[in-house]
């Protein structure tokens, strides 16, 4: 790998004290150049010379990525991918090979690998990949929270206000809805009242955006 330079103000900018990256790979030199490297922007860095070993680190709930190696002792990088993904696990990889194809690539990056790096790679194309990688978990957890939250919102709601909620944000008008679930209109107004309150919409539309992300759950 070549040499690399940052200004401060790059460093400041990449630099997130409660970000990790986790390298696999079996290769020792290689691991500790790559940690010596992350750790100067100012990430943290686990290293794991197996996917075995990597298994039984207890990972903090932190912006994390990993940095994996394609061909290991025991389970590959592409299987473990594939593992990840069976498990709907969001983890995003940075892949790393020196023995790389096109065919190896595609089927990584269709996976969702965030990059697929042919070693020897240079130094700014890793930053490049751990930085994108970083950003997309820090981006998932948020989206997983607000979703946490509103799901909790939801649960506040009753069977009968649930069923006005999803009837209302597809579109129904009160009139509708109360022939839909045999109620008086009166009922399905103040049922939409309650929900609008407890799931603290403020308007109508940010409702109908609410049921969109629980939709899943509106179904059931």
């Amino acid at each position: 790998m070549g040499t690399f330079q940052m200004t401060s103000q790059m460093t400041s900018k990449m630099t997130n004290d409660a970000a990790c990256v986790y390298i696999v790979d079996d290769d020792q030199l290689l691991r500790e150049s790559l940690s010596s490297l992350l750790r100067s922007i100012g990430w943290r860095v686990e290293l794991f010379a197996s996917v075995a070993e990597f298994l039984t680190f207890k990972r903090p709930e932190i912006t994390s990525c990993l940095v994996l190696d394609v061909r290991l002792q025991g389970i590959s990088g592409l299987d473990f991918q594939n593992e990840l993904v069976k498990a709907r696990e969001t983890l995003p990889i940075v892949f790393m090979t020196g023995h790389g194809d096109i065919a190896m690539t595609v089927k990584a990056m269709k996976a969702g690998a965030v990059d697929f790096l042919a070693k020897p790679f240079r130094e700014q194309d890793l930053l490049d990949a751990v930085g994108l990688a970083l950003r997309k978990d820090a981006e998932q957890r948020e989206a997983n929270k607000g979703l946490n939250e509103l799901t909790n919102r939801l649960r506040t709601l009753s069977a009968r206000e649930q069923e006005v909620m999803a009837l209302a944000a597809s579109g129904l008008m009160n009139k509708q809805i109360a022939s839909e679930v045999c109620l008086s209109e009166i009922t399905v107004k103040i049922h939409r009242a309650n929900v609008m309150r407890k799931m603290r919409a403020k308007t109508f539309a940010e409702l109908v955006r609410m049921a969109e992300t629980l939709k899943l759950r509106l179904e059931k």
